[in-house]
């Protein structure tokens, strides 16, 4: 019997609820005070096509889902013609025998389980057609005879606030206790190896995504003012801040285009507001010429990437690491930026708080990169520690500031490149925000003195900024065989596969980078000079962090591991990938 560490799959077409069938068997499990961490896959179609759900559940903090599954529920064919590889030896298949036809005696041969039940018809009796997927949910849950009671709330606040949300709750309810029910009178004699059994004590735990961890750490920053143009995978911080504007006093804005967009969250920036936008690779494009006028201007913003693979349109609805160098270099000219690339949930809310304060103090601007699986995936963590974010809102004048100046100089030469800003409407601080090159005042100059004193100025910004910055830290064992080095999203994967490979007996440490420029030239230096074998880690096929560590520091990694086909990294994919590269070297 295996306690409390269970991979859970639902797959099906659009439209049989996949998405809040999977949500709820992960918040479910949750309030038993076990950790989960899901993954979703759709296609990129407005209607139809396969969806697929997994939930990893285990009684230990999890950093990524498996490809392999120990209950497959399989609401039609195509997901088990997709997905009976993913099932090992001992694993089930629950279905419905009306819907889906499968070779009972090649399942035997594999080791499978089978639980047919009639899905639909319980769904149909209870309520509608839909419902099946409830069904499935209480009799996966009977199977590792987990308490319904931990469903029956999840379900409950699931549909809260809908439209005769009573009725809808009541017969998912229903439905859910139906199927639970079957399992337990049908299959009480089948040993299943897995089962979940909550807490004594259940802790109080989130069940959360990047971009709502995103959208709320931004909220507790103090930001006033969200815009954006629906992009997946972006489209959730949209939501959420939505959903909070009005108890917050947060102006959202759903703009025409990603043009607008970033105009708009200059200028609300430019008049005081901590504004804050996203996108994703596409949509960022089109940004750009806004971009350089934000950096010309030496006006504040954030700026959210969740990254999908491109060239164009690619893959919308999956998940890639591919814009890194693309927006490090972003914008005709140079001017400073910063780059955060938070790797999980608690990071990505501490990014927002983290990026608003870079972005006023050293008036420029901060994009964090994210990308699909961070940002549509959940995981279970602690609340989170207010009380970390600071508002930090950098050198504003104020009326009495400016009592007894001559003149303001919005662009004055400073040593840290820094000119004190006012705020538009404030008494004394009358100046142009010019997108040409401009004198100290703002008005446009062409002359080389000015253009040289105006560039050195604006880039002393990033020289101040570098050391200050948090620096990457190497986590693990000393002196290890391996060092493995990531940045964003590939820090569960690879926090996982060390696991993996200190299991086999390698000896592995990490280096996670989450503030990826300005390049944190000496510590990654350090690290990589005392590091027996470094190996980069990254979703994307040219290892753009890999040459950027090359280019920095002037150290090449001795390999890379790269993933490119619009999925993230499993965590046995990095370990085995590890011990080829060791094979290779040996």
């Amino acid at each position: 019997m295996q306690k409390n560490q269970f991979r859970w799959k639902i797959g099906g077409a659009a439209g049989y609820g996949i998405t809040a069938t999977g949500l709820v068997f992960a918040k479910a499990c949750a309030r038993g005070g076990l950790h989960i961490f899901d993954y979703t896959e759709y296609p990129s179609l407005i209607r139809g096509g396969h969806n697929t759900y997994q939930v990893k559940v285990d009684d230990r903090e999890v950093f990524v889902h498996d490809n392999a599954a120990d209950l497959l529920v399989a609401l039609n064919e195509e997901t088990l013609t997709l997905h009976l590889n993913e099932l090992e030896h001992g694993a089930g298949i629950l279905y419905d025998p009306a819907v889906v036809t499968l070779d009972k005696d090649r399942m035997a041969s594999r080791g499978l389980k089978l639980f047919p039940m009639p899905l639909m018809a319980i769904a149909k009796e209870k309520g509608e057609p839909i419902m099946q997927n409830m069904a499935a949910l209480g009799a996966s849950f009977a199977l590792v005879k987990y308490p319904f009671s931990f469903l029956e709330t999840a379900i409950q606040d699931t549909f809260s606030g809908r439209k005769k949300d009573d009725q809808v709750s009541l017969a998912n309810i229903a439905a859910a206790r139906s199927g639970y029910e079957f399992i337990e009178k049908q299959f009480a004699s089948v040993d299943f190896p897995y089962h979940l059994e909550p807490l004594q004590d259940p802790p109080e735990r989130l069940v959360i995504t990047g971009n709502e961890a995103i959208a709320l750490g931004a909220i507790q920053a103090g930001c006033s003012f969200y815009v954006a143009y629906p992009m997946s995978p972006s489209s959730s911080i949209l939501h959420t801040m939505a959903a909070y504007a009005e108890e917050f006093g947060i102006v959202v804005k759903h703009a025409e285009d990603e043009i607008s967009v970033a105009n708009m969250a200059i200028g609300a920036s430019w008049a005081g507001a901590r504004s804050m936008l996203a996108t994703s690779g596409g949509g960022f494009s089109l940004m750009v010429e806004a971009l350089g006028l934000a950096g010309i201007t030496e006006t504040p913003v954030v700026m959210i990437n969740a990254q999908r693979p491109g060239p164009a349109t690619g893959l919308p609805t999956w998940t890639e690491q591919a814009d890194l160098r693309f927006v490090i270099h972003a914008a005709q000219g140079e001017f400073p930026r910063f780059v955060i690339a938070p790797g999980d949930v608690e990071e990505c809310f501490l990014a927002a708080g983290e990026a608003f304060n870079l972005a006023e103090k050293y008036q420029t601007p901060v994009i964090i990169l994210l990308d699909k699986f961070l940002s549509e995936s959940h995981a279970t963590r602690a609340p989170f520690d207010i009380s970390r974010i600071a508002i930090e809102r950098g050198d504003i004048l104020s009326e009495r500031d400016l009592e007894g100046k001559k003149d303001y100089r919005r662009y004055e030469v400073t040593a840290s490149g820094i000119s004190p800003r006012v705020l538009p409407g404030t008494k004394g601080g009358l100046h142009i925000a010019n997108s040409d090159e401009h004198d100290t005042y703002g008005y446009s100059n062409e002359s080389s003195d000015n253009r040289t004193e105006q560039m050195e100025k604006r880039l002393r910004k990033v020289a101040s900024a570098a050391d200050q910055l948090p620096q990457p830290k190497l986590e693990g064992t000393s002196n290890a065989q391996v060092t493995l080095v990531g940045w964003g999203s590939t820090k569960g994967p690879i926090r996982e596969a060390a696991r993996l490979l200190e299991g086999m007996g390698i000896t592995v440490n990490r280096l996670h980078l989450k503030h990826v420029w300005p390049f944190p030239v000496k510590a990654v230096a350090s690290i990589l000079r005392g590091a027996r074998q470094s190996i980069v880690v990254e979703n994307n096929a040219t290892g753009q962090l890999f040459g950027l560590i090359r280019e920095m520091t002037g150290i090449e990694a001795n390999a890379k591991v790269l993933k490119f086909d619009g999925r993230p990294f499993y965590a046995n994919e990095i370990k085995e990938s590890v011990q080829e590269i060791i094979k290779k070297h040996a």
